[in-house]
């Protein structure tokens, strides 16, 4: 079916709960691993989010929502970029899940980004999400110490 091409990507991370799902939802945090992005949104349920940063040499700004947060398990969000040329339409909106699992030692963290309209999306997307949790990973453990 056409834009039901889910990107999924994976880290590990030796570090705690806690301390992943601040990175996760703390602006001034989100700048440091995620391409520069600047981050607006209490990242609350319900709450607005804007992105905003350059990306290859073009200022974006990104929208959504808060769908759903359950500290240290769960966020999910909306995701509108105008720079697919798409129109700002609840059908071009991708959903972001971003699930935390606990193993001894390390914390798993499983992303995934629905509503691709044709492999080569999804597999940019997987290609993004997956520098964007490396990222987080080499930054997190970096402030535990690891």
């Amino acid at each position: 079916m056409k834009n039901n091409l889910v990107a999924k990507a994976s880290v590990s991370i030796s570090a705690s709960t806690e301390m992943i799902w601040d990175a996760l939802v703390d602006p001034g945090k989100i700048e440091k691993y995620m391409f520069g992005t600047r981050v607006e949104s209490d990242m609350k349920e319900g709450s607005p989010i804007l992105w905003k940063g350059t990306w290859d040499g073009k200022p974006y700004v990104d929208k959504g929502r808060v769908l759903q947060s359950d500290p240290g398990k769960l966020l999910k969000y909306s995701h509108f970029s105008t720079s697919t040329g798409q129109a700002d339409n609840p059908e071009n909106y991708h959903t972001v899940t971003v699930v935390l699992s606990e193993k001894p030692g390390e914390v798993v963290v499983n992303l995934s980004q629905d509503h691709n309209p044709t492999d080569e999306a999804r597999q940019h997307s997987e290609e993004n999400w997956n520098m964007m949790l490396k990222a987080l990973k080499d930054f997190v453990e970096k402030e535990n110490g690891s």
